[in-house]
């Protein structure tokens, strides 16, 4: 039997899986990319989906050590200082966030008193390090591409990938967000591929394909390897930035980005309130031509 259990949360307004994995020997617990309901159109936030986690962590009689995210999100809010205040644990992310945070400031023009050096999360993971989970390690490995902060999570014998890859009959991240790059992300998944073959691999998002009439997020490393239609073995890595390129072009950009992203740089805290006690969300407009 595996050291780990993990349970899965899926929220299909927004197609994200909320992981929370425990340590059995001692129910030590964390959360892996918690969501936060949002209604773009109302301007509303609930937290019926983050209700579901918390309860399971209570009914559990788990203990929250770590609410970890794999990246600054684009395509929904983090629900992490929510569940932190219902059951504690600390928030970490990437260390390259504070990339992110330096450009998302200026894209938004947020207020001159935004910190850009990941001081809103608990912590900061570099590529490589090892953090604790009751009685086991979490590697922390900086997956980039999809976005420069990305990072997986490596735990016993499963993988937590983000956005990085998805299951093999999706394919993989975009790569063309701020400081995106396809050749980054194809080194980043052959560095998530060369971890052993029966490792369990848990994607951030599924939407279908258009093989499949059902919803999934659990793959493994040799199944990405054999079968994944954008970057299986034998895929180079000039091939792949060709294809990633070209396809990126041709994508929408996500509904929640200009909400989310600057929620998700300050570890899901919203803006400062104004001078009526409400807090505001931009959205940077710009003309087509």
């Amino acid at each position: 039997m595996s050291k780990i259990q993990i349970t899965s949360f899926f929220h299909e307004p927004t197609f994200t899986v909320t992981y929370v994995v425990t340590d059995r020997a001692t129910n030590s617990c964390a959360i892996i990319d918690p969501v936060l309901d949002y209604d773009a159109a109302a301007g509303q936030i609930s937290h019926e989906f983050a209700d579901k986690v918390v309860n399971y962590v209570d009914k559990n009689g788990l203990t929250l050590e770590w609410i970890l995210e794999t990246h600054a999100h684009a395509d929904h809010l983090t629900a992490a200082p929510y569940i932190k205040e219902k059951l504690g644990g600390l928030i970490g992310v990437g260390d390259h966030i504070r990339r992110v945070q330096s450009t998302f400031k200026a894209i938004y023009n947020l207020e001159s008193t935004f910190p850009t050096d990941g001081s809103q999360f608990d912590q900061l993971f570099v590529d490589g390090e090892m953090i604790t989970l009751g009685h086991l390690d979490i590697e922390v490995l900086h997956t980039p591409g999809h976005t420069p902060a990305c990072v997986s999570y490596y735990i016993e014998d499963a993988v937590f990938v983000g956005d990085t890859l998805f299951m093999p009959d999706y394919g993989t991240a975009r790569a063309d967000f701020p400081n995106g790059s396809a050749h980054t992300l194809y080194q980043s998944i052959r560095k998530i591929l060369a971890l052993p073959e029966a490792t369990r691999m848990f994607v951030g998002h599924d939407y279908k394909s258009p093989t499949r009439d059902h919803f999934a997020w659990e793959t493994s490393v040799i199944e990405q390897r054999r079968n994944n239609i954008h970057v299986k073995d034998g895929v180079s890595q000039a091939d792949f930035v060709a294809m990633r390129e070209a396809r990126d072009a041709t994508l929408a950009v996500p509904k929640l980005l200009l909400p989310a992203i600057q929620v998700n740089v300050r570890a899901g805290q919203m803006p400062p309130a104004e001078d009526n006690g409400k807090c505001y969300l931009k959205i940077p407009l710009t003309v087509k031509s």
